[in-house]
């Protein structure tokens, strides 16, 4: 079955930058939309980016966009979210998860998901 882990995380100072990476196993990620998503305390889960298997579009939450990028190496069967001009609301528990395509409103066809990797932004 298909299993994701989460790597990257860390401690940064606002205005730096981690590169986050989602790892699949027992499948290739080629068939699947790949979403990242966050965790923090007292907030709702939040719905960051989401990259298409074949297409390769990817779309963004507003709080991200021009910030983040999303992309994907499916030779690696990974893929990542780099994170620029970190704040501290980006603080939280990263997680990916994989689905039949993107969809940030609604994730409920996310079937399978990651541990999560946590990202601290603070100074």
């Amino acid at each position: 079955q298909l299993q994701l882990v989460e790597s990257g995380g860390g401690l940064v100072q606002p205005g730096a930058s981690l590169r986050l990476a989602c790892a699949a196993s027992g499948w290739t990620v080629d068939y699947y939309a790949i979403g990242w998503f966050r965790l923090a305390p007292g907030k709702d889960r939040e719905a960051v980016s989401c990259i298409e298997g074949r297409s390769r579009t990817t779309v963004y939450a507003d709080s991200v966009k021009g910030r983040f990028t999303i992309s994907r190496d499916n030779a690696k069967n990974t893929v990542y979210l780099e994170m620029n001009s970190l704040k501290p609301e980006d603080t939280g528990v990263y997680k990916c998860a994989a689905a039949g395509w993107c969809d940030l409103v609604d994730a409920s066809g996310f079937a399978h998901w990651g541990q999560g990797t946590p990202v601290t932004v603070s100074s």
